[in-house]
């Protein structure tokens, strides 16, 4: 038994070694048909390891690479399942996007020997390439030897093509080849889910796969990381995207990218070591990059984690530190760390500052003949001794490029040398100029302008072609164009070389914006309450700078009809020729008790004429004639009276009921005015920065028509530009009016009413708020004066005015900018009045007859009268004041926001009236929308 044992054992530890030699020998082939080891996928992660440290959110990357490790090994042999190619559209299934890159496929070559001849090559699985297609790719073909290296070489072939999911070659024990491949799917849509901070019209275009092309998981890996580096820009570093496909038939799939937008990854703090002479505050302020919180955190857009920005800050410190005197301030490094919860940021700087150093001496080299040393030294803002500024420097070679621009040199070669005396901490610089050629305008080349004519934008160049390079010439160009408002913000000529040292080049690339516009808009004004305005303009017709607009308009005091047209450059000459016609219906208003109520209407139909002409650069000139004809008008069942009851006279205007001073302005009359105004105008754009305007103005009516006076009126106004986007604006205008006629009648100012002045809308006051004006005050039934509400006051407008403003914008942030908002703070003064008092009326009370048959008329009582004792009714009268005809001025000041809003221009305001006068009326917040002021 013992011996029978040992006999088996040993038989069978032969077999076992017989086998062990046999696997050995076949192993390599055999290692053909087996799979990749699942252990190499996570190669496919390499990238999110070269993050670099300052960098800690990119270790979040590989999370977006999630169905990357949930792939599972393809099949030695391709048999597509029935419900990846026949289930209908309507019933799909949703799989992860797992197109195994070659790396991890199954490669099978089954029993092949060391070499052999190919008898035949027989491909299967294919459903759109032809056969011949998928064996060219194999660079396989009858006849030929093969190897098992040869083979393998055709496996990575085809897998390079991206046209094939799997591919396994079988047959080569025998010759007979056959290539069997599963074809990648073909994309029928791209689909976006979950993606609300970004639009799908931002994300798409960042995306290489399309429609109609072969789908591949590389491809689409790729497309993953371009979607998450646009998440990364929005401050979102936990943004995670999964892309997944919906198998239709016919080998189709949807591809849909599920996105997770997760939160801003914001700045929770900022840490700065090494500094001494600045606090970390300081320090902070200067960065673009904000901490997360604190006072009107929810409005900061700058406290998000941006890589790009923590370079700009770095830049920005080193800045800082130069204009301060640190010329060897450096950062040492700068390091961002995700917090424990993995949600911000904190950032830490750590920096240099070295020693503080002053300048020293100033020296100038000059090669250029027209700009000696003597001259730039002159020129120069630096006091040696001063603290060091880097921004000095750079704003003194800014001069002196400006300066030998102006002379002709485009290309003027002025640089700084620095030598730095480190015993005495002294940095003394000599500023050298080269000697380049003086330069001429070899060409002007304008692109981008598909509407806009050439000659148009030629005729605002202040040099032409052939001429000598002068900088401020191209600048004021510059500004010109600009200021036509066609084209982009911040639009530059560019200047290159020409043909030869002494030529240049002015390049102008535009990009035109809409000058067309068509308004149906409705609003509502604190003035008008609801308005609706159709307005048809076009500031660029036909593209020659023409302007043709038509509007009308329609709201509870004013309705209006017009056509004008305007050209600038008639026959191609500096003249500007314009007209309109027009037909206004104007309701004026009185307060009673602080509301509003209509008192009497204008209608002015009519036609205006202008022409003007340059002057000098700066400088125009313009006149003008209008031919208007006026009708006044007041509503009859409140303001007009029977006097003899039935009797023959017709209806009049009761000086009781409407007041003597509108009673005399009843009826119509024409005005015919010619006029001039001169305007000096520098600025720098439509919406100025920088630059002043001023325009003097006169116009006499009197050239036949029924009213004959002088109006002159002036207005100024001065912009600066300081700091990172402070706009200040001082402004100043005023105006008067001299009667060339008698006044009509005792209490009449020889002015009517619709030719005064009512004054510019002082913010803080309502509007006709300030000026002359008449209140009523009522009397009660025993004739004594009332203090109720129910006072009417008539503003009366004067001959005189004046106003001045004094506005400061503030700065923004880009976010808040792109919404069109525009705060400021603002202060205004001004002042109506001259005006000759109108006849005044005291009225006790009147009689009123209870009936006609008594054939009594009404009865006007004076102080201390009665009313007969049968036949009449009494009522209250009133007493009229005359109140605010005075030159002193009224303050406010106050706070507003201008706000281009997608239905139309909105201004706020906010003001407090500081100084006003008896008579005046207040308004502590107005508004308006749809309408400019």
């Amino acid at each position: 038994m013992i011996s029978g044992t040992k006999t088996n054992g040993k038989r069978t530890g032969a077999i076992l070694l017989v086998g062990t030699i046999l696997g050995g020998w076949s192993a390599p082939l055999l290692a053909q048909d087996a799979t990749v080891p699942a252990t190499e996928a996570p190669a496919t992660e390499a990238p999110a390891a070269d993050a670099p440290a300052t960098e800690a959110p990119a270790t979040e990357a590989p999370a977006t690479e999630a169905p990357a490790d949930q792939l599972a090994p393809a099949p030695a042999e391709p048999a597509p399942a029935p419900a990846e190619t026949a289930a209908p559209a309507t019933a799909p299934a949703t799989t992860p996007a797992t197109t195994t890159p070659p790396a991890a496929q199954t490669v099978s070559l089954t029993a092949a020997p060391r070499s052999g001849t190919i008898r035949s090559i027989a491909v299967r699985g294919h459903e759109r390439l032809e056969p011949e297609t998928v064996r060219s790719y194999a660079n396989l073909a009858p006849g030929q030897e093969y190897t098992a290296e040869t083979l393998d070489t055709a496996l990575k072939a085809l897998y390079a093509t991206e046209l094939f999911a799997d591919v396994t070659i079988t047959g080569a024990e025998t010759g007979d080849i056959v290539v069997n491949v599963r074809e990648n799917p073909v994309i029928n849509r791209i689909v976006l889910e979950g993606n609300k901070r970004l639009k799908s019209d931002k994300i798409l275009p960042e995306i290489k796969l399309a429609p109609r092309q072969i789908f591949t998981r590389s491809k689409a890996r790729a497309d993953v990381e371009r979607i998450i580096e646009l998440y990364k820009r929005q401050g979102r570093f936990a943004a995670r995207v999964e892309p997944k496909t919906v198998q239709l038939d016919q080998n189709r799939v949807d591809l849909v990218f599920e996105i997770y937008e997760g939160d801003k990854s914001r700045v929770r703090g900022i840490n700065i070591i090494g500094n001494e002479a600045f606090g970390d505050d300081r320090l902070r302020k200067e960065m673009y990059t904000r901490q997360a919180g604190g006072f009107l955190g929810f409005m900061k857009s700058n406290d998000s984690y941006d890589p790009d920005r923590l370079a700009a800050d770095q830049q920005k410190l080193r800045a800082y530190y130069l204009t301060q005197g640190y010329a060897d301030f450096r950062v040492v490094s700068a390091l961002a760390e995700l917090t424990p919860d993995r949600r911000d940021f904190v950032i830490t700087y750590v920096v240099e500052e070295g020693e503080r150093y002053k300048f020293g001496a100033i020296e100038a080299e000059s090669e250029l003949r027209d700009l000696t040393a003597e001259r730039i030294k002159t020129m120069l803002k630096i006091e040696p001794g001063s603290w060091f500024d880097a921004k000095k420097v750079e704003d003194a070679v800014t001069g002196l490029n400006e300066v030998a621009g102006g002379l002709g040199y485009a290309f003027a070669d002025i640089s700084p040398s620095y030598d730095r005396d480190a015993e005495k901490r002294l940095m003394n610089i000599t500023f050298r100029v080269g000697d380049t050629p003086r330069v001429y305008v070899e060409r002007i080349d304008i692109q981008g302008n598909t509407v806009t004519r050439d000659k148009v934008i030629r005729r605002e160049f202040r040099l032409n072609e052939g001429d000598a390079f002068n900088a401020i010439k191209i600048k004021r160009s510059q500004d010109r164009i600009q200021s036509l408002g066609y084209f982009q913000e911040k639009l530059e000529i560019k200047q290159t070389e020409g043909s030869g040292p002494d030529r240049v080049v002015l390049g102008l690339d535009l990009e035109e914006k809409s000058t067309g516009q068509l308004q149906l808009s409705a609003g509502y004004s604190s003035l008008e309450k609801f308005l609706v305005n159709v307005a048809i303009e076009q500031n660029n017709f036909r593209g020659m700078g023409q302007s043709l607009s038509a509007a009308i308009n329609y709201s509870r005091y004013s309705k209006g009809v017009q056509l004008g047209f305007m050209e600038p450059h008639l026959f191609d000459r500096n003249i500007l020729l314009g007209g309109e016609i027009y037909r206004r219906d104007y309701n004026s208003f009185n307060f009673v008790g602080g509301e509003r109520n209509t008192t009497y209407s204008q209608t002015s139909t009519g036609m205006a004429t202008r022409l003007g002409f340059p002057i000098t650069e700066f400088i125009t000139f313009g006149t003008r004639y209008s031919f208007v004809q006026d009708k006044i008008t007041l509503d009859k069942d409140l303001f007009y009276t029977d006097p003899d009851g039935n009797g023959p006279l017709d209806e009049q205007c009761d000086p009781v009921r409407a007041g003597t001073y509108l009673c005399d302005e009843i009826g119509k009359r024409i005005t015919s005015t010619v006029g001039f105004s001169i305007a000096y105008d520098d600025t720098n754009s439509i919406r100025p920065t920088r630059g002043q305007r001023g325009v003097l103005s006169q116009d006499f009516a009197g050239l036949g028509g029924d009213v004959k006076y002088i109006r002159t009126r002036i207005d100024g106004t001065k912009y600066f530009s300081f700091g990172s986007g402070w706009i200040f604006s001082a402004h100043g205008e005023g105006g008067i009016i001299q009667a060339l006629q008698k006044s009509p009648g005792p209490g009449r100012d020889a002015i009517r009413i619709t030719d005064r002045f009512f004054g510019p809308q002082l913010r803080g006051f309502d509007i006709r708020g300030i000026g002359p004006r008449v209140r009523r005050v009522p009397y009660d039934i025993e004739g004594e004066l009332t203090s109720n509400t129910k006072q009417v006051s008539d503003a009366l407008g004067g001959r005189a005015y004046y106003m001045g403003r004094l506005e400061l914008e503030v700065p923004v942030s880009a976010s808040i900018r792109n919404l069109g908002l525009r705060p400021s703070a603002f202060v205004d003064v001004g002042s109506v009045f001259m005006l000759k008092q109108p006849r005044l009326t005291d009225v006790v009370g009147t009689c009123v007859p209870t009936s006609t048959t008594t054939g009594g008329s009404i009865i006007i009582l004076e102080p201390g009268e009665d009313c007969p004792a049968v036949g009449y009714t009494r009522s209250p009268g009133y007493k009229e004041f005359y109140l605010g005809d005075s030159g002193r001025p009224r303050l406010s000041v106050g706070i507003g926001f201008n706000w281009t809003s997608p239905f139309g221009p909105l201004r706020i305001d906010l003001a407090k009236a500081l100084l006003k006068q008896d008579g005046d009326d207040t308004k502590l917040f107005s508004f308006n929308v749809g309408t400019q002021f």
